[in-house]
């Protein structure tokens, strides 16, 4: 008798949980929608692995991050533009990097603003703000707030997701 008494309670309990959790699921599935941005270069994955590294290929296509201090980047001192390995879009300009100490090309901002977007990421159970290329979609690397005046950010880049031009 011991044992029905609490199992029936424990089986009401589990059921409207259950009940209670599905029509939370439906009324989320109703409100969250979909979002698709489409780039101005879009190619198909085989595509770009024809185009890219394989390197390339896992940082713009995958999302991927090259290891610290590897990059051929990261200790480029020459002046120059850097621009999307993917589809050569400007993107940042010498004028702007800096040494972060992180082992990744860093900068305090963009060369032109439009060609960069940010985008909220949760991998790795951390919030951060990746940062792509907003002509292909391509992973570039992430913003941080914690780089020098006048912005006070740090882009975090890729050495892999970027070529450069020295300035003549």
């Amino acid at each position: 008798m011991f044992k029905y008494k609490l199992i029936i309670p424990s089986m009401l309990l589990l059921t409207i949980g259950v009940a209670f959790a599905q029509n939370i699921n439906s009324s989320e599935k109703k409100e969250i929608k979909e979002v698709k941005k489409t780039y101005k270069v879009t190619k198909t994955n085989s595509e770009w692995k024809k185009l890219l590294s394989p390197e390339a290929f896992y940082i713009l296509r995958e999302r991927g991050t090259e290891r610290a201090f590897s990059g051929q980047y990261h200790e480029n001192h020459e002046k120059g533009k850097y621009y999307c390995a993917a589809c050569s879009t400007i993107l940042f300009d010498s004028k702007t990097k800096f040494d972060s100490g992180t082992g990744w090309p860093s900068f305090y901002q963009p060369a032109v603003a439009k060609n960069v977007e940010e985008n909220k990421d949760f991998t790795f159970g951390m919030a951060r703000i990746e940062v792509n290329c907003n002509t292909c979609g391509g992973h570039l690397g992430h913003v941080f707030d914690d780089g020098p005046k006048p912005t006070g950010l740090r882009y975090c880049i890729n050495s892999d997701a970027l070529t450069f031009k020295k300035d003549k």
